[in-house]
């Protein structure tokens, strides 16, 4: 289960990240394309944050059960 943590946790910080950086551009140069990309990305983010924190609690309710 480390592996996928540290996977999760590249692909979520990756995507923040690039989000965060596409959401400066936005801020900077003032140019209207970068924004729709930064919360794309953003949004990519939050879907891998969800996923990732799903499997950890469907893992713990399968393990209980199948211990139980």
């Amino acid at each position: 289960m480390g592996i996928f943590r540290t996977i999760m946790m590249t692909l979520a910080g990756t995507l923040g990240v690039i989000s965060a950086v596409m959401f400066t551009i936005y801020i900077v140069r003032g140019d209207d394309e970068w924004m729709p990309r930064a919360r794309a990305f953003g949004r990519w983010c939050w879907a891998a944050v969800l996923v990732w924190f799903n499997i950890e609690i469907w893992r713990h309710v399968a393990l209980i059960i199948i211990n139980w």
